[in-house]
């Protein structure tokens, strides 16, 4: 299977407090660069002769294969929710409320993980957990640590590159910019597809 990009979900010009630049760089170059990198390491996949192939060269593949996989679905979730400033639909708010103890708590919680990870790298990411049922606020260091089993919904991208272009090392001013940018329809039509 070849993977391609898909189209860019938000309009990067009408994301308040992000620039147009900065976001269609983070596109091209970064979600760009691991559907490319995800079509290369398929490639090589297909041609290796298991058999006979040294065991830490098969890990190595399919351990960078992971890496580009999930980079590649985050970045989708991450510029799916993306959009103009909005609150969560009825549903979502009743559902974050129920597995936070609030909406309020579980925005605290989210909006604290970002800022935690600012000068690092990760994401935080909302996540349906279908063994348990319910909302999950995770914390990922890298591109291999996702919920077992669970989707992500909203996906904040705390990689330098999504934000040192706009706000150099201020990473906290940039969680606040995306709080403020989230599409909550997206986010709640992700949450009720899992419902279903």
């Amino acid at each position: 299977m070849t993977y391609v990009m898909r189209p860019l979900s938000c309009d990067p010009s009408r994301i308040r407090g992000m620039s147009e630049r900065m976001i269609i760089s983070h596109y091209e170059n970064n979600y760009g660069g691991a559907v490319k990198r995800l079509n290369l390491i398929e490639e090589k996949l297909a041609e290796l002769d298991f058999v006979n192939t040294p065991g830490f060269q098969i890990n190595g593949l399919k351990r960078e294969q992971l890496i580009a996989a999930n980079s590649m679905i985050l970045h989708e979730v991450f510029f799916d929710g993306l959009g103009d400033e909005s609150d969560p639909g009825a549903g979502l708010k009743e559902a974050l409320a129920r597995d936070f103890g609030s909406y309020e708590r579980w925005r605290a919680e989210f909006i604290a993980m970002g800022k935690a990870l600012g000068g690092g790298s990760g994401w935080v990411l909302l996540t349906w957990s279908p063994r348990d049922r319910k909302l999950v606020n995770q914390w990922a260091s890298d591109h291999c640590h996702t919920l077992a089993g669970g989707t992500p919904i909203l996906a904040l991208d705390m990689y330098e590159h999504s934000y040192h272009i706009d706000y150099g090392a201020k990473a906290g001013s940039y969680v606040d910019v995306f709080m403020a940018a989230v599409n909550w329809s997206v986010v709640q039509r992700a949450y009720e597809g899992m419902q279903e």
